[in-house]
């Protein structure tokens, strides 16, 4: 049986932190991109799960939420995954950046440890 969402916390490459409620038998990091302004990606691991692996069927249901007050960031993704296939899953949100333009930062959420895509 599934377990109860725990909570956790992290800083981005700008000093943004933000809370990860995540399901402790699924989730085993989330990273976070960033553009530079040079035009370069920057990705950084925002949060790594402290258990040193799963205690239990992590569910039929994936459920993780991240915040930042920081940056008015708020979201929860929900997905169905009867077969427990799913390894990673991609986010792009946009926030509000310099000069009154907006900027989009895009989340990893992973299952395992899985090469660098």
């Amino acid at each position: 049986m599934a377990r109860h969402n725990r909570d956790g916390a992290g800083a981005d490459q700008r000093g943004f932190e933000y809370g990860v409620s995540y399901q402790p038998d699924w989730l085993k990091q989330v990273k976070v991109t960033r553009q530079l302004e040079t035009g370069r990606q920057s990705t950084k691991t925002l949060f790594r799960n402290p258990a040193a692996g799963p205690e239990a069927d992590p569910g039929d249901r994936i459920r993780t939420r991240i915040t930042s007050s920081d940056q008015s960031l708020d979201f929860e993704v929900a997905l169905t995954d009867p077969k427990s296939s799913v390894k990673r899953v991609r986010i792009a949100y946009e926030v509000p950046g310099a000069n009154g333009r907006t900027e989009e930062v895009e989340f990893t959420l992973e299952s395992e440890d899985l090469p660098d895509a």
